[in-house]
């Protein structure tokens, strides 16, 4: 999977996690050393004042008389030089006017080799010379092992400046206050990298394990294999790409349902009157059916030759009912005209099982846009089923009107057999039959799943609507205009 998704992301997060891992350690690092190096400078500093505090402590004897006694404030300045030592590996000069100094350095200089390469009298003279004019100095300088500090301040008694107190220390012991520093960083930050990259795992995992799932059920029903509903989960994208992979499927194995049970309905269709016609007619030309009475059986063939043919006529209907490449040429027209047609085709069955058929129309005149010769199928398809499950002396009606949205609602209703419950979903299935249609005569099952193609094409909609006694189907066609008539 390293070439798959799931490794490119998590190429990709870890590279994310390791710049912004870097950035936030340069960052923090940088700064903290910043900030260590400032507190430094101004600890030096302070340092540099305290000792400048004991130096301009009045003496009568001046700083040579200080130096030499051995009372508490030569003994504190001498600890306090050593504790600069100690503490900032640090060496320090005090110096007066006269040119008397005391100094911690000889050590320090023996034990710190930069500050022994960088030890300059020149430098350390000119520095002294500006702070004994009151100036203050505080310098920051690359040593050759990093950044070295030098801080010069005046001691004064009455505002007069009557020397000045000298402390430079070494880098080493300004890098080792804040490597410290950059060690803590260093573990926080891979601290943080390792979190970061364990959260990554588990989300790129959660990412890519619907997508798996969605790959590996892809190659399943490519083969042609019925596979489950997946898991919609995760982000949205993900959510909606199951979602409609799931219907996927489902359309996929509802065609192949379809497919299955239309081979196996036309093949049965196909079977018993190609049989009838192939047994008569081996019957009659083999001598096992006399030659006087052979016309009923060739009455017999005919009508299956007849049935055969219809059956073909409905599978071309549907499949120009279905073909995108049909076109489908809307026209405005009588709606109500067109019904009052196709009931006149329809009398000599109508007259035959004596039915009474009523017609109840919103206006005398509705007009409709849609393709007419296919609402004429659908109106033919709907009244032979009426006439086919209507028994004899019942009645058959025929309804048309408006609804909201500028549409017409034709509803033809009978009060025959009705349908069963367990039949509604599956009335406008190919080659689906009735339960009960053997007690109406046959058919190809065909009429119905017409119908739907139809009113699918047209953008309506056609169903089996609640009925107390019969059934009662209801189809939608959009509102048209009606021709403008031209004055005489």
């Amino acid at each position: 999977m390293s070439q798959g998704i799931f490794g490119k992301l998590m190429g990709l997060f870890g590279t994310v996690i390791l710049i912004c891992v870097l950035l936030m350690l340069g960052v923090f690092g940088l700064s903290a050393r910043d900030t260590q190096i400032a507190n430094q400078a101004q600890a030096l500093k302070t340092q540099a004042y305290d000792i400048a505090y004991l130096a301009a402590i009045p003496q009568p004897q001046g700083l040579s008389a200080l130096l030499g006694s051995s009372n508490s404030t030569r003994r504190m300045m001498e600890r306090k030089l050593r504790d600069v030592y100690q503490d900032y590996g640090a060496y320090a000069l005090v110096v007066d006017r006269t040119g008397q100094m005391t100094s911690y350095f000889s050590s320090v200089l023996n034990e710190n080799k930069e500050l022994a390469a960088s030890f300059d009298a020149k430098t350390i003279v000119d520095t002294l010379i500006q702070v004994l004019g009151g100036q203050e100095v505080v310098r920051q300088a690359s040593g050759p092992d990093g950044t070295m500090f030098t801080v010069a301040v005046p001691w004064k008694q009455e505002d007069r400046v009557l020397g000045a107190v000298y402390i430079q220390t070494a880098a080493q012991t300004v890098r080792e206050s804040y490597e410290g520093i950059w060690q803590n960083a260093a573990l926080a930050a891979l601290f943080a990298a390792v979190i970061a990259a364990v959260i990554a795992y588990f989300f790129a995992r959660r990412l890519v394990r619907p997508l798996q799932e969605i790959a590996h059920h892809a190659g399943t029903m490519a083969r042609g294999l019925p596979v489950p509903q997946i898991t919609e989960n995760g982000a949205r994208e993900v959510r909606d790409l199951a979602a409609s992979f799931n219907h996927m499927s489902r359309q996929i194995q509802d065609t192949e349902r379809i497919r299955r049970d239309f081979i196996a309905n036309l093949s049965h269709e196909l079977r018993s009157p190609m049989t009838n016609i192939q047994g008569f007619i081996q019957g009659i030309t083999d001598g096992t059916i006399d030659q006087a009475e052979a016309k009923p059986y060739l009455e017999i063939v005919l009508n299956e030759t007849k049935r055969l043919n219809a059956l073909i006529a409905g599978l071309f209907k549907l499949t120009q009912a279905e073909s995108p490449e049909s076109p489908l040429v809307l026209t405005d027209f009588d709606l109500c005209e067109l019904v009052r047609l196709v009931v006149i085709t329809k009398l000599p069955q109508i007259e035959g099982k004596n039915l009474e058929i009523l017609t109840d129309f919103e206006e005398e005149s509705l007009y409709a846009r849609a393709a007419r010769d296919q609402i004429e199928q659908v109106l033919i398809n709907l009244l032979d089923n009426a006439i086919k499950f209507t028994p004899g002396g019942g009645q058959i009606r025929v309804v048309i009107r408006r609804q909201a949205g500028r549409l017409l609602a034709v509803t033809v209703q009978d009060n025959g057999i009705g349908v069963l419950p367990e039949e509604k979903g599956r009335l406008f299935e190919r080659f689906y039959k009735s339960d009960q249609s053997h007690a109406a005569g046959d058919g190809s099952g065909l009429g119905l799943a017409i119908c739907k193609s139809i009113m699918d094409r047209h953008g309506q909609t056609i169903c089996l609507a609640d009925s107390v006694k019969g059934a009662a189907f209801v189809f939608t066609l959009a509102e048209g205009e009606a021709p403008k008539r031209h004055a005489d």
